[in-house]
């Protein structure tokens, strides 16, 4: 089977895919055999007879790096010889490690909280109003968008060049700064100011998102909490306040918390705006250049922790927050 691992030519791997799914057809089939016999089969082996693969390839995909990501950390860069937890202290001592957390802190902070907000305000100005299907497009739009193609567009709108007689600006921020008069300014370099620049970007994406999930959720409020509200006085900021905030609070965490786990693996934006140069790199662009480029697995093994690490208090919160939901309803 050796062919599998050394497959080459296009020939080699469209063979080896055709091998998969024949592979995969002829597991199904055994399973679904073996278990179409309820008088025979006990339940416990058909439930194993589904879970089982599932069980074995998230174990195989999933536990087992992640186990040999946590092993590997407490090794130096040829994970040959047992540092214990010099890694760890190196990323929380050193003055270039310290940059690195402190921008994804950052990112971690604004970027939920931001868009978040944007989304929400948007969804309340344009429920229920002539244009709110355009208006709901225009915003979602960049959705659509991958990151690095983000990444790419905003790039040229911070695009610099010297401010020089015959040398016109490409980049439409630094265009706008020419016709009001301004100089131009190197927005991707200058930091940190260049992490905020960055944070737009991201922003720019989230932002529709939250503005569909709280958008729905602003429309499931049952019509007679918002009348008797208004029959109470309740009108613009008070009722936004007392009435919509709290009837789309679970709305609310689950779309902090997913934006907040997505800020956290950003390596997208930073690897094609700055490739982390200039004070702007991240926890998981460090990640990838201590393992990728400087092929230090031990520090690489170590970031890949820690950003584990940071994610495991969200996806807690967001767990109770949902079963709190759930039990009140």
């Amino acid at each position: 089977m050796s062919w599998i691992l050394d497959a080459s030519t296009t020939g080699e791997k469209l063979l080896v895919m055709a091998f998969a799914i024949v592979l995969f057809a002829a597991v199904m089939a055994i399973i679904l055999f073996a278990v179409d016999r309820p008088r025979r089969v006990p339940n416990w082996l058909i439930a194993l007879a589904f879970c089982g693969p599932a069980g074995l390839m998230l174990g195989f995909g999933l536990i087992y790096p992640g186990l040999r990501t946590i092993y590997q950390s407490f090794f130096d860069r040829t994970s040959t010889g047992f540092v214990g937890v010099d890694n760890y202290l190196t990323i929380f001592t050193q003055e270039g490690f310290q940059i690195v957390l402190r921008n994804t802190f950052v990112w971690l902070l604004v970027v939920p909280l931001a868009s978040t907000l944007i989304g929400l305000v948007y969804a309340v100005l344009v429920d229920r109003t002539r244009f709110e299907a355009l208006a709901k497009g225009l915003i979602f739009l960049p959705m659509a968008i991958s990151m690095v193609g983000a990444g790419i567009i905003w790039k040229f709108v911070y695009e610099f060049r010297p401010d020089q007689q015959g040398v016109h600006q490409i980049g439409l921020a630094n265009q706008i700064r020419v016709w009001l008069g301004m100089d131009p300014h190197q927005f991707l370099i200058t930091a940190p100011w260049n992490t905020f620049f960055l944070l737009i970007v991201m922003i720019w994406i989230q932002a529709g998102f939250a503005m569909t999930v709280l958008s729905a959720a602003i429309k499931a409020i049952p019509d007679d909490i918002v009348e008797a509200a208004r029959i109470d006085g309740a009108t613009g900021i008070r009722l936004f306040r007392h009435v919509t905030v709290p009837a789309i609070r679970p709305a609310l965490v689950v779309v902090v918390t997913t934006i907040a786990m997505g800020t956290l693996k950003i390596f997208d934006i930073v690897r094609t705006m700055t490739g982390g140069q200039f004070g702007t790199s991240v926890v998981a662009n460090e990640f990838y250049m201590q393992s990728f480029r400087q092929f230090n697995a031990g520090i690489g093994a170590a970031l890949a922790v820690v950003l584990f690490i940071l994610v495991i208090p969200i996806v807690i919160y967001n767990i109770r927050q949902l079963r709190l939901s759930e039990e009140i309803r």
